[in-house]
């Protein structure tokens, strides 16, 4: 399980991340909802241990991601799809998988498991967005984790490869893994999560249901964009008073 306790996060006089507190469970998709800006990204690098907190904490199954022994085999995570543009993708996952101390039959694994095996002698500076994308989600699942944090994993993906990776997270949630994604794509999350957490100007606005947050709605985008806009209209009432 994720469990993000009072996480507070500034840059300078901006608060990104303002005392957030959410569970994520195992066996089932979340997805991480918010406006552009609202602090989803820098909640994953906090989780992540790639920035640190001004006030509380993260924990990733009891511990801290930088007390975990061996991160690549517990979380798998892609906040960036980028590699070293001179590796070929085999070459970019072997180098992890030694890093972690993985078995490098895995490669050849995730390479398929991604529909990567006839481009895995290709430079990844040669991939277009979608099949870069492709092999950070290899990347993410070389360990074989139990959690996983996916930042927009559908960026750049056609509309099979959004279709794939929706199917290929909902199997994983069945497998009993925490899976924790981002996305824009408030439509796309309604066909492939479960629960949904919801911020606002770094600030939680909803740990909930789909089907919860959609009640009395048209469709999950008309909820979310009323309680998001709610949320602003409160806040800066707030700053004001």
């Amino acid at each position: 399980m994720i469990e993000v306790r009072n996480l507070t996060r500034r840059y300078g006089r901006t608060i990104a991340v303002d005392a957030l507190s959410f569970d994520v469970r195992p066996g089932s998709v979340t997805g991480f909802l918010g406006p552009n800006g609202s602090g989803k990204s820098t909640t994953m690098r906090l989780i992540l241990g790639l920035d640190r907190p001004d006030a509380g904490q993260a924990r990733v199954g009891g511990h801290r991601y930088r007390e975990l022994r061996w991160p690549l085999r517990e979380v798998g995570a892609l906040l960036d799809a980028k590699a070293h543009p001179g590796r070929t993708a085999r070459n970019h996952l072997a180098a992890l998988a030694a890093a972690g101390a993985i078995p490098p039959a895995r490669v050849d694994e995730v390479l398929d498991l991604v529909g990567l095996t006839a481009a895995a002698g290709r430079r990844a500076g040669k991939f277009s967005l979608g099949m870069s994308q492709r092999l950070g989600m290899a990347a993410a699942l070389l360990g074989d984790p139990a959690v996983l944090l996916l930042d927009e994993p559908v960026n750049g993906l056609d509309p099979e490869g959004v279709r794939w990776i929706r199917n290929l997270l909902k199997s994983l949630a069945a497998q009993g893994r925490t899976v924790f994604v981002s996305s824009h794509l408030i439509s796309e999350m309604a066909l492939t999560a479960e629960r949904l957490v919801v911020i606002g100007r770094g600030r939680l606005l909803a740990d909930t249901t789909v089907a919860e947050l959609s009640a009395g709605s048209a469709s999950l985008e008309d909820a979310f964009f009323r309680l998001t806009s709610e949320a602003v209209e409160y806040q800066g009432n707030e700053a004001t008073s």
